[in-house]
Formats: C-alpha cells, sequence, structure tokens
C-alpha cells in the first residue's frame, strides 16, 4: 500500500519495464545538460527536448493504462469512487 491507503497495480514485469523507460529518459536528461553545458546547436537540443517529452508522454499514457485498467476498474467494481474520483482531479490540473 502507498501513503494514500491505495494498493499498487502493477506487476512486478510492468515494474521493471516502467523503471526500464525512466532509466533511459534519465540518461536522456543527462545528455541534455551536457548538450547545453557543451554549448551544441539549439536544433540539436530541441530534438532531444522532444524526444525526452515524448517518452514522459510514454510512460505517463503507460500508467494511466495501468490505473485505469487495474486500480480504477477494481475501485469501482466495490463501489469505491474515490480513486476515480482522485484521477479526475489530476487530470483537471495536469492537463
Amino acid at each position: 500500500m502507498n501513503k494514500n491507503g491505495h494498493s499498487h497495480c502493477r506487476t512486478p514485469e510492468m515494474k521493471k519495464k516502467l523503471v526500464s523507460r525512466l532509466r533511459r529518459i534519465e540518461g536522456q536528461t543527462r545528455a541534455l545538460q551536457q548538450m547545453i553545458e557543451d554549448d551544441r546547436e539549439c536544433v540539436e537540443i530541441l530534438r532531444l527536448i522532444a524526444s525526452v517529452s515524448g517518452a514522459l508522454r510514454g510512460a505517463w499514457t503507460e500508467v494511466l493504462n495501468d490505473h485505469l485498467s487495474s486500480c480504477i476498474r477494481e475501485s469501482v467494481a466495490n463501489k469505491d469512487m474515490s480513486q476515480l474520483d482522485e484521477l479526475i482531479a489530476l487530470l483537471k490540473k495536469t492537463h
């Protein structure tokens, strides 16, 4: 259970895949820092920023899909709308 009292819905395989993706993103952000320090061309930097943004959107989508297909589905089946309400509030803030 996490600090909100919700259980995590990710399988160990999903968790491993997500952590791997986030480590790649971390490497890309380090490369961005180095590119700035090295005064690389703006277009090169912008390309990598676009790539990192896309990778983060992919991670967002993966976690959201997991949350909807397992955590939210289970919560709604148990007539507990708190997780759904929490997700709706988050989506209103972020998108």
